[in-house]
C-alpha cells in the first residue's frame, strides 16, 4: 500500500473512470490523461477576492492585495470581529467600497463562499483550516490559494486534486521564497544553463520559532499542538518550493520516494523548563517531533533532494538553498556561487558579485513595488503574480500538482520516520502528466 494508496486505485479505472471524476468536460479528461497545456481560465478583468485568516501572514497579503492594479477585496473573514475591522479600515483608505465581514465563528467561511460573488478565495489560517477552505471555495466556483503547506495528510492532498480537477478552478499553494531574490537568481541562472545538468538540490527550514511556538498568540495558539501529534518534516515547502521549481518537478520530472530521519525531541521541553512557571500545563506536554528532520527525495530521473527541518532548537535562520549540476553550483546561507570557467579555479563568488548579470527579470520588473512588502518584497510579488495570471487567464505559477506534491512530504515522512526510516514512495498527483507538462518559463511582471 506504499505503493497504490486508495485514491492511486482511481487511476486504474481507465477513460471512463477520469471523465467521471472530473464530470462532463472532455478538455478535463483529456488534460488528465496525458494533455501537455497548463490548466488556465477565461481572463479576470477585475479580480473579487474574499480573504480568510487575517492574522500576521493574512495581514501581510491583504496589504499587498489593496496596492495590486485589477484587484478588490471584496469580503474578509476572521473569528476575531477587530480583525475584520482592522482590514476593513485598510481596503476603505485605499479607496476601494467596505468589504462584506464574516465574524459568526470558525466556518463562516463556509457562508462566504456560498453567498459572495467572489473569483479568489485566499486563506492565511492555522493548517488544519487549509483544506476546508479550499474545498469550499472550490464547491461553490472560486479559485483558491492558501500559505503553505497546503494540506497535513495524503487524503487532503488527493482531495485538494480532485475538487481542483472536477470544478476546474485553480487551486494554489502560496510559496513565498519562490519569489525571494536569490531564488529567483538562482532559477534564472539554471535556465541559462550556467550549472549544466541538475544533479542534487538542498532545501530546509531552520528557525528558532520556540517563542513563538509558546506565546499565547498568533502561532502559539496552534502551532505547537502540532509538534505534539507527529514526527517529521512539518513544514517542507520554503526550502524545497525553489528548487523544486529548478528540477522540474511536475513537469518533465516528480517525487518519487523518500526516506526520512528525526533526531530526538529535546528543545521545546528545554525551553519550557527555562522560561515559563513550575505550575504551567505547558511544562507537562509531550512533543512527539524530533527536533532536527533529514529526509532524502529521489526523483523519477534519478536527481537527489535533501530537505532539513528545526524549528525548536537555538540557531540563525538558514532555508539551506542549494543546487549542484555538473558545471556549478550554488549555495545560500552565506550566498556564494561557482560556475566551472567563471572566477577564480576552485573559489566561490559572492551571490552580489553576479546578480547584476542574472538578475530575474520579476526583480529587475519590480523591486521598486515590492520595496518594503513583507519578508523583504517576495510577498507582493508573489501576491502579484497570482492575480496577473487570473487576470490575463494564465496558467498559474504552482497548480494543484504542485500544492500536493510539495504538502504530501509532511506525511510521507511522519511515515519514513515511523518505520525506521523506510522508503515511501510518492502518489502521482499528476497521474502521468508530468512526462508531458512544459517546465516553468522565465516569469515577467
Amino acid at each position: 500500500m506504499d505503493r497504490l494508496d486508495r485514491r492511486d486505485f482511481l487511476a486504474l479505472g481507465g477513460a471512463a473512470l477520469t471523465a467521471s471524476l472530473v464530470g462532463p468536460d472532455s478538455t478535463a479528461a483529456a488534460e488528465l490523461q496525458g494533455g501537455a497545456t497548463p490548466f488556465s481560465t477565461a481572463p479576470v478583468d477585475t479580480v473579487r477576492v474574499g480573504f480568510v485568516g487575517i492574522g500576521g501572514m493574512g495581514s501581510n497579503h491583504v496589504q499587498n492585495l489593496v496596492k495590486i492594479p485589477g484587484c478588490r477585496i471584496t469580503a474578509v473573514c476572521d473569528t476575531r470581529p477587530e480583525r475584520t475591522a482592522w482590514a476593513t479600515k485598510l481596503i476603505t483608505a485605499a479607496g476601494h467600497p467596505a468589504p462584506a465581514a464574516y465574524t459568526r465563528g470558525p466556518r463562516d467561511f463556509e457562508r462566504l463562499c456560498e453567498t459572495e460573488d467572489l473569483d479568489l478565495v485566499y486563506n492565511a489560517t492555522p493548517w488544519e483550516w487549509h483544506v476546508p477552505i479550499m474545498l469550499a471555495a472550490m464547491r461553490n466556483g472560486k479559485h483558491t490559494a492558501t500559505e503553505v503547506p497546503a494540506a497535513m495528510t495524503l487524503d487532503d492532498c488527493w482531495a485538494l486534486v480532485e475538487s481542483a480537477e472536477k470544478h476546474r478552478r485553480h487551486c494554489v499553494m502560496m510559496e513565498n521564497c519562490n519569489y525571494d531574490r536569490m531564488e529567483l537568481m538562482v532559477f534564472n541562472m539554471v535556465r541559462q544553463g550556467l550549472f549544466g545538468e541538475l544533479l542534487h538540490a538542498e532545501g530546509g527550514y531552520l528557525h528558532d520559532l520556540r517563542g513563538i511556538k509558546f506565546a499565547d498568540e498568533g502561532e502559539g495558539l496552534w502551532r505547537r499542538a502540532w509538534a505534539i501529534k507527529l514526527d517529521g518534516n512539518l513544514y517542507p515547502t520554503h526550502g524545497l518550493g525553489p528548487v523544486a521549481n529548478c528540477l522540474d518537478i511536475n513537469r518533465g520530472d516528480r517525487f518519487d520516494y523518500l526516506v526520512s530521519m528525526s533526531s530526538p525531541s529535546r528543545g521545546l521541553q528545554e525551553w519550557a523548563a527555562d522560561h515559563l512557571p513550575p505550575d504551567s500545563p505547558k511544562r507537562r506536554e509531550r512533543y512527539a517531533l524530533g527536533d532536527v528532520n533529514t529526509s532524502i527525495i529521489k526523483t523519477s530521473s534519478g536527481k537527489t533532494v535533501m530537505v532539513q527541518h528545526c524549528t525548536n532548537l537555538p540557531r540563525p535562520y538558514s532555508r539551506i538553498h542549494l543546487v549542484q549540476g555538473t558545471k556549478g553550483l550554488f549555495q545560500g546561507y552565506p550566498n556564494r556561487v561557482y560556475v566551472e570557467g567563471r572566477g577564480k579555479e576552485d573559489q566561490w563568488q559572492r551571490a552580489d558579485e553576479v546578480l547584476a548579470e542574472f538578475e530575474h527579470p520579476l526583480w529587475k520588473e519590480m523591486a521598486e513595488a515590492a520595496e518594503g512588502a513583507g519578508h523583504g518584497g517576495m510577498d507582493f510579488i508573489e501576491d502579484y503574480r497570482l492575480i496577473a495570471c487570473l487576470r490575463e487567464g494564465q496558467p498559474t505559477d504552482m497548480n494543484v500538482y504542485d500544492a500536493a506534491a510539495l504538502s504530501a512530504v509532511v506525511p510521507l515522512t511522519v511515515r519514513s520516520v515511523g518505520r525506521r526510516a523506510s522508503a515511501v514512495e510518492f502518489p502521482d498527483f499528476t497521474r502521468g502528466r508530468w512526462k508531458t507538462l512544459p517546465p516553468l518559463g522565465i516569469l515577467h511582471r
